[in-house]
């Protein structure tokens, strides 16, 4: 921060007074340090929700991240945090600090529910998939798709199922050729539920999703594939896709960010 103060002195001038200069390192870790933090996110979460250009089916993707870099020595674990991201205003709109990955189950609500997301859609990779998210995110007037695995063993194998014996309703498929690879991603959806036994369990549950990945390097000829599978207030194979595309973006638009940009080094 005193870095960027430094280079941007002249133009913070035209709206602050600063008439010793940039603030030290050591200025802004004691101003910080003494902040609630508990209060200072929530007045943040605030004036972030207020800059936001409200979008009809902006999508807010829930992910959590190891920050690289944190586990210092003497620390048994290395900082955890789960994040909220707009992608169509390409924003964070509010980060929670957590013990470890297996406590986001318990985080997850808490942007949830800080957040105006009604229109919106929310995607949450499997740590997301619960009764109790959905039920809030519904709650909330927006819609979702979430990821399954095998946290949610009945679900995915019932799921698994319905795409082995019954029609699939609608599907859509992309295909990229960037990155020295050919990737195909084809996104099939099945609305009948009758497979899918504990589907009144999922409140607002109107499909099943299936992607299927398959990548052939260019260079080397070799061929990867996988199958992954999702459930969704949506009925529209592209812009579940879509979505599900977007989540992924947070990789490079914000986690590529914090380790990189942000110096973070290995574990």
């Amino acid at each position: 921060m005193e870095f960027y103060g430094k280079n941007k002195q002249q133009w913070l001038s035209t709206f602050l007074e600063l008439p010793n200069g940039i603030p030290s390192h050591d200025t802004f870790n004691r101003l910080f340090a003494a902040l609630d933090p508990d209060e200072f996110e929530s007045r943040f979460l605030k004036w972030v929700t207020s800059l936001i250009d409200k979008t009809e089916g902006e999508t807010i993707h829930i992910d959590g991240k190891t920050m690289r870099g944190s586990r210092k020595q003497g620390c048994k674990a290395a900082t955890h945090i789960v994040i909220a991201w707009a992608d169509q205003n390409e924003l964070i709109l509010g980060q929670i600090k957590v013990e470890d990955k297996s406590n986001e189950i318990t985080a997850i609500p808490v942007p949830l529910d800080a957040l105006l997301l009604k229109g919106c859609i929310v995607t949450i990779d499997a740590m997301g998939c619960q009764k109790s998210i959905v039920k809030q995110i519904v709650k909330k007037q927006a819609d979702y798709v979430l990821s399954v695995k095998d946290n949610q063993p009945e679900l995915l194998e019932e799921i698994t199922d319905s795409f082995k014996m019954l029609q699939i309703d609608e599907d859509y498929q992309e295909v990229d050729y960037g990155h020295g690879r050919i990737e195909t991603r084809k996104c099939s959806i099945i609305k009948d539920l009758g497979l899918v036994f504990c589907s009144s369990k999922w409140v607002g549950l109107k499909s099943i999703v299936k992607i299927a990945r398959e990548r052939i390097f260019k260079a080397t000829g070799k061929v990867e594939k996988d199958t992954n599978y999702y459930i969704s207030t949506l009925t529209e194979s592209f812009k579940i896709e879509k979505s599900i595309r977007k989540h992924w973006g947070v990789e490079n638009k914000v986690h590529w960010v914090l380790d990189v940009a942000f110096g973070g080094g290995p574990e």
